[in-house]
């Protein structure tokens, strides 16, 4: 049995349908809500849904698992209630890790590329352990993932006890589908998508740099599935632990994003720049591409998806289509 922690999300739920389809067992902790997230999991369910409230209880009736994938979290970068944050992202993932070193469970969970703060050259994105301590989280949510970061590499660096196998996966900007419920933390690409095909220009958030035109800021957008690959390399290569960069290892500009978006769905590119609102003022990454130098160290070898593929796919085969689920 594998459990998988925000399992109904996009994320996790993508996850979900691969480890279905090779016939695993799993347990999703989530909640579905009211929003639709029960069509995420409606092709590949899993054999029970857990109420993260009742997850210690849960636990407690469990001599473990075979491993534990920990994706749920409070990823808005703009979020506020810093006791909330804490509890569920740093507590929980705590709760979680003790329980899988205690019953020699696997863990892997989600980190973020908003632990690199404002870092703004390609050396500067290096998930060296050895570096944790001069990252600088722009926001609350960046911070959060940082703490546990350091807390797990502190533990293993020092020889304290572990999990069998344990990763902490820092994911750079994710698109693809299922992520309908996400509100305001949408992939750029869907909100781009639904911009263009309602007839608008896409809108980009203008330059904060005097140094940066509008449009040329850089991100590192990786398409979901090649996330997925990588989780099911590690839960299939159980000697490799760490932390490691979940990225292309290739900065695209927001202005190829938004070309590439039009571009699928068949629009004209038309762009128009719009100001930045000043709820991101000052928590903005204007680049961020992953060194991804110690994952292939460690043995993957998996090509990454092209910005235009990835969009392509999302568009074509999911955004535009009567059923636009994973």
């Amino acid at each position: 049995m594998i459990i998988i922690t925000g399992g109904a999300g996009f994320v996790g739920s993508c996850l979900q349908a691969a480890l279905v389809a090779r016939g695993q067992d799993t347990v999703i902790v989530d909640w579905l809500g009211t929003e639709g997230k029960w069509r995420n999991i409606a092709g590949h369910p899993p054999v029970r849904v857990i109420d993260p409230h009742t997850l210690p209880a849960f636990l407690d009736t469990l001599s473990g698992a075979e491993a534990v994938f920990h994706m749920g979290a409070i990823s808005e970068t703009t979020a506020r209630d810093g006791d909330l944050v804490w509890q569920t992202n740093v507590a929980l993932s705590q709760t979680l890790w003790k329980w899988c070193t205690h019953t020699g469970t696997r863990f892997v969970y989600a980190s973020s590329a908003a632990t690199y703060g404002a870092a703004d050259k390609p050396e500067q994105f290096s998930d060296d352990p050895s570096l944790l301590d001069t990252l600088h989280p722009l926001n609350l949510y960046g911070w959060s993932k940082h703490v546990f970061d350091r807390q797990v590499v502190a533990k293993a660096h020092n020889g304290g006890p572990t999990p069998p196998q344990w990763a902490g996966l820092k994911f750079f900007n994710v698109y693809g589908p299922n992520e309908y419920h996400k509100g305001r933390m949408l992939s750029v690409v869907k909100v781009k998508y639904d911009e263009v095909r309602s007839g608008q220009p896409a809108r980009l958030f203008r330059s904060d740099r005097p140094d940066l035109a509008d449009g040329m800021q850089a991100r590192d957008f990786i398409w979901v599935q090649d996330v997925v690959d990588i989780m099911l390399w590690l839960y299939d290569t159980p000697d490799v632990s760490g932390l490691f960069n979940c990225g292309t290892g290739v900065a695209r500009t927001y202005l190829d994003l938004a070309y590439a978006v039009c571009d699928a769905a068949g629009c004209e590119r038309r762009v128009e720049f719009v100001d930045m609102p000043p709820s991101l003022h000052g928590q903005y990454q204007s680049y961020t591409q992953a060194d991804l130098t110690r994952l292939r160290a460690a043995g993957y070898t998996g090509r990454f998806t092209t910005l235009e593929e990835g969009v392509r796919r999302y568009v074509q085969d999911y955004l535009a289509t009567p059923h636009p689920y994973y």
